[in-house]
């Protein structure tokens, strides 16, 4: 079941994306050559937690920190650890927040350093993906406009989306109805209706969709290990059009 959210529960949520959108700021500030995932992790915890917030992910079905730290060919879901980052690494940062009742959740890739021209177009091309998306997001729309719309970009540019993960509703819980695909034909599925609340996010790959799940349970990558890149906004379906809630 989709659920329509009250204008009440929109600004609880959007409040959550106000800190998650302060703590992406500031990991994007903090990521550069030399510093390891593990202390962006302590970073966002802090952050977090001094905006009034709490971290979704640490311990959502076992995951074991408060952000996602994905470097080069990992597509999502990579854990923070001792590893550095280098002058040329792309690393996707995740991050999710529960604010009183309601969750936010965003993603940005950041550059760093230097970065080859390849790697410039992925990022380039799946953040305008992003856009093409939310822009989608309107009353009257399908679910799969949104879909559509994220495909068509990317493929035109010369790269491919993940398949095996989705966008989502948000909410209440972190994920909630309905899945929202980021490749499939357009005109179909539920009708988009002002107060639906959704977590739209693009993964795209330099080479092939494919990807595997590494031995921890929850690393994945690109099955070829070309690079990978993803970003993410929680909005809200409203009379007006598509609302940006994970904003600062």
């Amino acid at each position: 079941m989709i659920v329509l959210r009250s204008d009440a529960e929109i600004e609880e949520i959007k409040e959550a994306g106000r800190i998650v959108a302060a703590t992406l700021k500031k990991l994007k500030k903090s990521a550069k050559a030399g510093i390891t995932t593990a202390e962006l992790d302590r970073i966002a915890e802090e952050e977090i937690l001094a905006q009034g917030g709490k971290p979704a992910f640490k311990n959502y079905k076992g995951f074991p920190a408060n952000i996602c730290a994905s470097i080069n060919e990992v597509v999502v879901h990579g854990i923070p650890s001792s590893r550095k980052l280098a002058d040329g690494d792309i690393i996707s940062i995740d991050v999710g927040v529960k604010y009183k009742d309601h969750y936010a959740d965003a993603a940005i890739t950041v550059p760093i350093g230097k970065i080859s021209e390849e790697a410039k177009k992925l990022l380039d091309v799946t953040e305008e993906a992003l856009s093409n998306g939310i822009e989608e997001a309107v009353p009257g729309n399908r679910l799969t406009d949104i879909s559509h719309s994220i495909q068509k970009h990317v493929e035109a540019n010369g790269f491919s989306v993940v398949r095996a993960f989705v966008g989502h509703g948000i909410g209440t819980k972190i994920h909630e109805e309905p899945e929202i695909p980021n490749y499939g034909s357009p005109h179909r599925g539920p009708r988009l209706e002002a107060g639906m609340v959704l977590a739209i996010e693009p993964m795209v790959n330099a080479g092939t969709f494919d990807v595997e799940v590494m031995e921890d349970g929850w690393t994945v990558v690109t099955r070829d290990g070309r690079l990978s890149a993803h970003f993410e906004h929680t909005i809200a379906v409203t009379k007006d059009g598509p609302e940006i809630l994970t904003v600062a």
